[in-house]
């Protein structure tokens, strides 16, 4: 089977990136006229563009959360007793989410008593074992123990649109340690976001060294009474709730009841969902980044007549759009966004706006490069 030929599985934690999508992105600035925020929605919906775009999955499946309440918190009741309810703006962002899901003909799965991650290694497991390429989009660290020479985890480094891909070379040079040892490191560490206590004293270098030293945690408890100073008397303290630790991060690769991969597989989507979903949600411009990302001509696209093309302007100088907005803008006058590595100037690539009326003429600008003036005109014309 050659590389293009291959089967790849793309993985997604939809809570996990709902979640950091809804803080990365201002509430206040995506909602719908009738005051449904949309901000988580927004961003997830654009990362899982970005993905599809740039990794090609043939096959994908969304896994989430069904409650806390999980075997985990019945090992352990304070397991993730710190978090806080999810904040007002969040409620119903998730189910808006599932609807972009669906109408993108995409397969998520939830499980009660299991959390995503629980899903996601599970059918990364199976995948592995049926020869796929498999990427796990992520927000949790914990799905570093997945990582192998067939499974990559794409985890947000910042926002939404920064991803770091871990392979076993990643993990190794992140943290020192290979993808197994990942979980054995994070049973000495602790994670604050989980509620699982630190051993007092040990940070990340002292439980690197460890992990390293001994190669193992079993290897590393099992010589606990060698380790000498403050933090081996810590460690000899605290070996039950490391061991608990180790059991609760450790993830499930065998949930019951999941769909066989063949099921995941990517297909064509249905575009008139995707305009009623995108519609109700007001994601214009998503909408049209998504059609574009995947090749797909719009429907209006296809039906739009030929329009003639008149003088285009490149703004150059301080008061060139108020000059264009002043002889062209009026009523039926459209607005266009080029993105990245679509305008390339000087400056290199950038975000550029294009004007157009409708006889076709068209004054193109970088808002970084606005005098004050023209500034004040766009800003005015838009709001208008």
């Amino acid at each position: 089977m050659t590389k293009s030929e291959r089967r790849r599985l793309l993985l997604v934690d939809g809570h996990s990136l709902a979640y950091r999508a809804f803080y990365a992105l201002p509430v206040e600035n995506f909602s719908t006229s009738d005051g449904q925020p949309t901000n988580a929605v927004y961003g997830f919906t654009s990362m899982l563009i970005n993905t599809l775009r740039d990794e090609q999955p043939t096959h994908i499946a969304v896994a989430f959360d069904v409650s806390r309440k999980t075997f985990r918190t019945e090992r352990f009741p304070d397991y993730k007793a710190t978090r806080t309810v999810s904040p007002d703006g969040f409620k119903g962002q998730v189910e808006l989410i599932r609807d972009v899901l669906n109408a993108l003909g995409i397969t998520s799965i939830s499980v009660e008593n299991f959390e995503a991650d629980d899903i996601l290694a599970t059918l990364a497991t199976d995948a592995n074992a049926q020869d796929f390429d498999v990427l796990v989009l992520t927000g949790d660290r914990d799905a570093l123990q997945l990582v192998n020479d067939r499974t990559t985890v794409l985890y947000p480094k910042r926002g939404v649109s920064d991803l770091a891909r871990f392979d076993p070379a990643g993990v190794e040079e992140k943290y020192g340690l290979s993808p197994a040892q990942y979980p054995d490191f994070a049973a000495l560490r602790g994670d604050p976001s989980d509620n699982l206590p630190s051993v007092p004293g040990v940070g990340e270098k002292t439980a690197t060294k460890w992990i390293r030293e001994y190669g193992s945690l079993d290897a590393l408890l099992a010589n606990a009474d060698s380790v000498g100073g403050k933090v081996g008397e810590s460690l000899r303290q605290h070996v039950d709730q490391v061991r608990t630790n180790r059991e609760l991060t450790e993830l499930i690769r065998d949930v019951p009841d999941q769909p066989a991969l063949d099921d995941l597989l990517m297909n064509p989507i249905d575009a008139e969902r995707v305009h009623e979903v995108f519609d109700a949600l007001q994601f214009r411009v998503l909408r049209d980044r998504l059609f574009e990302s995947l090749g797909i001509a719009t429907p209006e696209a296809a039906a739009a007549p030929q329009e003639s093309v008149g003088e285009i302007v490149i703004a150059e100088s301080d008061g060139d759009v108020t000059t264009w907005l002043s002889d062209h803008a009026k009523p039926g006058t459209r607005v266009g966004v080029a993105l990245d590595g679509m305008w390339e100037r000087g400056t290199g690539d950038c975000y550029a706006i294009a004007i157009s009326d409708p006889d076709g003429s068209s004054i193109w600008f970088e808002p970084a490069q606005l005098g004050t003036k023209d500034t004040d005109a766009v800003g005015e014309w838009l709001e208008d």
